[in-house]
């Protein structure tokens, strides 16, 4: 009866939830389809672009006849033969004309494929109107995807074990805040309540890597030069308002130079080793800005759809917070990034402190579920 009670509880989440969905280009395409499939109540998508051509190469929701058409009401007849349950709304407004207060009906707000600038505007609305946000955004076999919660609870079940499991903070944004017991199945189930705290992109960008990283020479080594790569395309975005253009006669050598330099100066302030970071893996990712795989795309959108219900459902451990995929290697470690802040002793932490394996505590390792500790991989 009570496991009843709470599957119950965790459809009625996922079927009220009302969704924002701001582009609708192939990783966001993917992510429709995965929640309108959960059967979430509405499914919002924000887009003022129109229909191209290189759009029909990967959005499986747009036809040739839908090319100058708005890219969110042509995707979004298809997307409804999915689930007719599903309330669909279309805005074709450009979303940087948003004040915060349009964030407020939505439970969640997934932001994809935009540049720097415009979701951290995005992220910071919703802030203001204390609702979760996610940004995602894939570069032919590169992608990421970012998670700013706010302060999100959450409830792991797991068999009661002979150690008491006391409230504690478990790391410097995780702690334990509430435990109770059930009998199912002749079993007693522990169900534990954990809170993780969040930080908004704008400010993730430019904070460390956690100290189970920073303290360990071959963690280090085995941090993916991704992380580098986009940081510094965020921070080229934000100087030129638009991607690097290495195909292009005319910028090509400037923003090689350009970005090989903000790559090597954001490696640097990682302290990263300068051995990782190899002109190999430049050169292939400035060759896939702007390209859209669909293997990546469906990885990436699968994922943050995956998430999302988790989130809505209150149920096992959320990113945090943010994924970098790389798909020539088929891994996607999640790096905790928060400000440096100092403790009662003085001695500085960030989010992410060294709690045993991995960067969590030896109880956290066993109810991860989907969540991942900092640095962790996702391979596939």
């Amino acid at each position: 009866m009570i496991q009843i009670t709470s599957n119950l509880i965790l459809y009625t989440r996922i079927r009220t939830a009302n969704v924002l969905l701001v582009g609708i280009r192939a990783l966001a395409a993917e992510v429709a389809k995965n929640l309108v499939l959960a059967g979430i109540n509405s499914l919002t998508i924000v887009d003022h672009e129109m229909v191209t051509e290189d759009d029909l190469c990967s959005n499986f929701f747009l036809s040739e006849t839908s090319v100058g058409l708005n890219r969110a009401e042509a995707a979004v007849a298809e997307i409804r033969k999915l689930n007719p349950r599903v309330q669909l709304n279309v805005d074709i407004s450009d979303v940087r004309t948003k004040d915060p207060s349009f964030y407020i009906p939505f439970d969640i707000t997934i932001a994809t494929d935009l540049d720097f600038g415009t979701l951290s505007t995005v992220n910071a609305s919703t802030r203001l109107s204390n609702r979760p946000f996610y940004a995602a955004g894939a570069h032919g076999f590169y992608g990421f995807i970012f998670a700013d919660l706010i302060s999100h609870d959450y409830i792991i079940e797991r068999q009661k074990s002979n150690m008491p499991t006391n409230l504690r903070a478990e790391s410097s944004t995780r702690s334990i805040i509430n435990v109770s017991t059930k009998k199912e199945s002749g079993q007693v189930v522990e169900l534990v309540t954990k809170r993780e705290i969040y930080t908004p992109l704008l400010l993730a960008n430019s904070s460390p890597l956690p100290p189970s990283i920073l303290n360990s020479r071959r963690r280090l080594k085995q941090v993916t030069p991704l992380l580098t790569c986009l940081r510094a395309l965020w921070d080229f975005e934000k100087t030129f308002l638009r991607l690097p253009a290495p195909a292009n006669p005319a910028l090509a050598r400037g923003d090689l130079e350009h970005f090989t330099t903000l790559a090597t100066e954001k490696h640097a302030e990682l302290q990263l080793p300068g051995e990782t970071l190899r002109s190999e893996f430049l050169r292939s990712f400035l060759q896939n800005l702007g390209s859209e795989l669909a293997p990546v795309t469906a990885f990436l959108g699968g994922m943050l759809a995956q998430d999302v219900i988790n989130v809505l459902g209150k149920r096992q451990q959320p990113i945090q917070n943010l994924v970098c995929f790389d798909g020539n290697t088929s891994e996607g470690p999640v790096f905790a990034l928060a400000p440096m802040v100092t403790s009662l002793d003085g001695v500085g932490d960030v989010n992410g402190a060294a709690m045993g394996v991995n960067g969590a505590s030896a109880g956290a390792v066993e109810d991860m579920g989907m969540g991942m500790a900092s640095g962790d991989a996702i391979v596939v």
